[in-house]
């Protein structure tokens, strides 16, 4: 089984990698883009009940993979 988890900041959280991002973006030409956030993207190989496993990725990312006090996570478990 896959865990697919997206570590982004807080919609509220200011992202000065995002504004770096969103910068050099207008500054190539690329026009548009109202905001830029720079996050995270991991993938776990797990085994076992798939249950069992978002309880134990769930906890990893809310005490370890993310700060919940400026990040939101998603996590996704496939049989890929």
């Amino acid at each position: 089984m896959k865990a697919k988890i997206i570590i982004t900041p807080k919609k509220a959280v200011v992202d000065p990698q995002g504004k770096a991002v969103q910068r050099a973006l207008e500054q190539l030409g690329y026009q548009g883009s109202e905001a830029v956030h720079v996050g995270h993207y991991l993938e776990i190989e797990t085994t076992g009940d798939p249950e069992t496993a978002r309880q134990q990725l769930d906890h990893a990312c809310h005490k370890f993979l993310s700060n919940p006090v400026i990040e939101d996570y998603r996590l996704e478990l496939s049989d890929s």
